[in-house]
């Protein structure tokens, strides 16, 4: 189980207040705490920051997308990603948004001189990712009211997650940066022929408020998919799953090899000195 080495970094979801490290488990000196679970994360997601029961992702979907994703159809973004990483030793990077830890597990071994941290309001995905890697300090928590004090991190990446711009200018250091992933024009888009009859075009991402664009990078894949059930993972971890009609579904599963376009933009953001 990963340790804090400051016990600063952590502060109570509730009060406020700095969590101290007490055996398994985090404590404020107002007397809330936390236990770390069996696989190494804490939940640091209370119940008046909830909008639901079990926010964030559920089990289907995080396992749909953990079993696509290690097929390596996303090992070229991933790697990319690392590579604009570019971390001194010894500093901190955070995984908003980090999911089932596919990248945040993957740069963590990277960069063991790293400390790494992600976040992500599912238990699901937090629960699995922890479970494969010791390295990383993983929580339970949301990104508009992260649970950390102030100016802790060099780096925050964030991969097709919602970025809090008020949040991030609280725990980023004054030089640090976001590096953040999104859809790009033509992602998917041979997907959305199959399903919509005029489909859109995903629009550039813009910098979260109080912050930057310092360069983007576009980074473009075409990969074929033969194998229906990758095909069906693929829908079930996209909004997709949801509006393909089981007529179209049928179609598209019975039409395989299936060419598809992956269009990432890979935007560095700053704060805005302004």
């Amino acid at each position: 189980m990963p340790i804090p080495s400051d016990p600063a970094e952590y502060k109570c979801p509730i009060c406020n207040t700095s969590l101290l490290l007490n055996t398994k488990s985090l404590q404020c000196e107002n007397g809330h705490s936390f236990d770390y679970a069996k696989e190494g994360y804490v939940h640091l997601l209370p119940v008046q920051l909830k909008k639901s029961l079990n926010p964030g992702d559920d089990k289907n979907m995080v396992v749909a997308r953990r079993e696509f994703l290690q097929q390596g159809y996303y090992d070229f973004l991933r790697q990319t990603l690392l590579t604009e990483i570019q971390i001194s030793t010894n500093e901190k990077l955070l995984d908003l948004g980090c999911g089932e830890g596919f990248y945040t597990n993957f740069i963590a071994d990277a960069l063991p001189d790293t400390t790494t941290y992600g976040v992500d309001i599912s238990k699901e995905a937090v629960k699995y990712a922890a479970k494969r890697s010791s390295k990383v300090h993983y929580s339970v928590a949301t990104n508009a009211h992260t649970p950390f004090s102030e100016q802790q991190f060099d780096v925050i990446i964030n991969i097709f997650a919602p970025l809090v711009g008020k949040e991030c200018q609280r725990i980023l250091k004054h030089n640090g940066r976001i590096l953040s992933v999104a859809p790009s024009k033509h992602h998917l888009i041979e997907l959305k022929q199959c399903i919509y009859d005029n489909p859109e075009l995903h629009s550039p991402a813009t910098p979260p408020d109080g912050f930057v664009l310092k360069q983007s990078t576009n980074v473009l894949k075409e990969i074929e998919i033969n194998n229906p059930t990758d095909l069906e993972n693929l829908l079930t971890m996209t909004p997709f799953g949801w509006k393909i009609t089981p007529e179209k579904k049928r179609a598209l599963l019975s039409n395989l090899p299936f060419i598809l376009t992956l269009d990432f933009d890979l935007n560095e953001f700053v704060i805005d000195p302004n």
